[in-house]
């Protein structure tokens, strides 16, 4: 029987700010105030807390696997800081349009492809049903659904702007939510019911 459980969260705009385009070194990394408290409360309802993340900036030669890997060496010590965990941090580097050749393959790993939560449900090997994505784009709540997730929509990043257009989207997220934090006081209230 399974009995793990995953939280799958996207990075930018839902984790950290993203207001100034590509992230391409550690300094240019700032978590929200409340995403070491929502992480931590995932922690302790006994979530898996999984990041999935886009991160075409690889393929388009604005900062390479290393440097991302220095940012989330960050992302998980600022975070330990205030007791709140991940558990891994998966990432697509590959982009269509990607101007490294070597990053023009393996799409089905760039959401809302399935090839990242495929990855994460065969290493954590949690129960779908019981699992949610925690996202501020239409593509991370189309990744969700597809998956057989619960999807929440939160409104930091971009996810004003997918809001104001959501009427006109085919896949519709479960839940909305001002943050993550919000959206993990959510999930504890799901969890209880």
């Amino acid at each position: 029987m399974i009995t793990n459980k995953a939280v799958l969260i996207d990075r930018d705009g839902t984790i950290n700010l993203d207001e100034k385009g590509y992230i391409s070194k550690p300094e240019d990394f700032n978590i929200f105030p409340f995403a070491s408290s929502a992480i931590n409360l995932l922690n302790k309802l006994g979530y898996k807390v999984l990041v999935v993340s886009n991160q075409s900036g690889i393929a388009r030669g604005y900062f390479t696997e290393q440097d991302l890997q220095l940012i989330h060496n960050k992302m998980i010590e600022e975070l330990k800081k205030d007791n709140a965990f991940i558990d891994k941090a998966y990432y697509c580097p590959y982009y269509h349009d990607a101007v490294l050749p070597e990053y023009k393959q393996n799409l089905e790993m760039r959401k809302p492809e399935l090839g990242m939560f495929h990855q994460a449900l065969k290493e954590f090997d949690f129960h779908i049903k019981s699992s949610f994505m925690i996202g501020d784009k239409q593509d991370d709540i189309i990744f969700g659904k597809n998956a057989g997730l619960t999807s929440i929509l939160v409104m930091t990043g971009k996810g004003m702007d997918a809001l104001s257009d959501l009427e006109k989207w085919k896949i519709k997220p479960d839940y909305i939510a001002e943050n993550l934090l919000v959206a993990s006081q959510l999930i504890s209230h799901l969890t209880k019911k």
